[in-house]
């Protein structure tokens, strides 16, 4: 039996989307609109504008065929004697006419949970709203899984941040997120820029199989119909006869990864690896994997990331 990753089935034309960006509208360097453009000049078919606490649904660049999700970043420090923690949350959601309970420019006030536990009841918050969540940088925020592990109702967490990985050299390949597959908890992965500055922009994006507006936008990406990606390309990804396949751009490594196994790696010398073959038997014969993922790694070493496929 075929069991394919839900981005490829009856996939066409994906589109190329940013989930997380800021501009002068809170702490970014850019204009709003010069933004847009920027992320339309590469590509782009969708942006979500998540400036700090201050909600947006507006197209400042009207002229610019991109689709606007709307949305915010929310965010709450935790008090920790010295050093630093905390938990920011992209908020993305529908038109106003669709049910998004925000309004344009609403402004919050940050958050004051001392915990995962009590910062849920702004996420319960933003899902009544209408809004899709995403944790953010867990590297950055110095939260490791057990540290919002338990938070309900994010569809997503960030295994890239362009701006971390370009400032701190963090949150550049999927951390803590096999220690929450392996729990069994569904939570898919998302590449984001998190851009401030202009030249953090456009580094990391989800490829989502959806049609062009934002309706369709969300529930892909609700429903993990999506991969993200720094430069490969991803074609396919299913298990079929108790074997792993991976489609993709030219690439030096393909990655099978699960939380409880040791990678397995097929390589190219030459980066043009095409398709790779992984055998999810144990070496008894019997079944190995509760789930699987699969990372794209081309020769400039910039990755792509499948969401994972479970096998129960």
């Amino acid at each position: 039996m075929k069991k394919q990753q839900q981005a490829f089935i009856d996939s066409g034309k994906m589109l190329k989307g940013g989930l997380h960006c800021h501009t002068t509208r809170s702490d970014g360097k850019g204009d709003p609109a010069d933004v847009i453009r920027l992320y339309h000049e590469n590509g782009y078919d969708f942006l979500a504008i998540t400036d700090h606490r201050n909600y947006n649904y507006t197209n400042f660049a009207p002229d610019v065929p991109l689709t606007i999700i709307p949305g915010m970043e929310y965010n709450n420090t935790i008090a920790n004697g010295k050093g630093f923690r905390c938990f920011h949350t992209v908020c993305i959601g529908p038109a106003k006419e669709d049910g998004n309970g925000y309004e344009q420019d609403q402004r919050f006030d940050a958050g004051k949970a001392r915990d995962q536990y009590e910062y849920q009841a702004y996420l319960d918050e933003f899902h009544a709203n209408g809004n899709l969540t995403i944790y953010c940088h867990p590297q950055w925020s110095s939260t490791p899984a057990s540290y919002f592990c338990e938070q309900k109702g994010n569809f997503a967490m960030e295994i890239w941040n362009s701006g971390v990985v370009m400032s701190r050299d963090m949150d550049n390949d999927a951390a803590y997120w096999d220690e929450i597959l392996g729990q069994g908890k569904v939570i898919y992965g998302v590449a984001t820029d998190d851009g401030h500055s202009m030249n953090q922009h456009c580094h990391g994006w989800v490829m989502v199989n959806a049609e062009n507006n934002i309706n369709a936008i969300l529930a892909a990406l609700k429903d993990g119909k999506f991969y993200s990606s720094c430069g490969p390309e991803i074609y396919n990804f299913y298990v079929e006869d108790d074997k792993a396949i991976v489609e993709c751009s030219a690439a030096a490594t393909v990655r099978l990864q699960s939380d409880m196994h040791p990678n397995l790696c097929v390589r190219s010398a030459d980066g043009t690896l095409t398709r790779a073959e992984f055998s999810l038997l144990s070496k008894k014969g019997e079944p190995y994997y509760d789930y699987v993922r699969a990372t794209v790694i081309d020769s400039d070493g910039k990755k792509a990331w499948t969401n994972p496929i479970f096998l129960d």
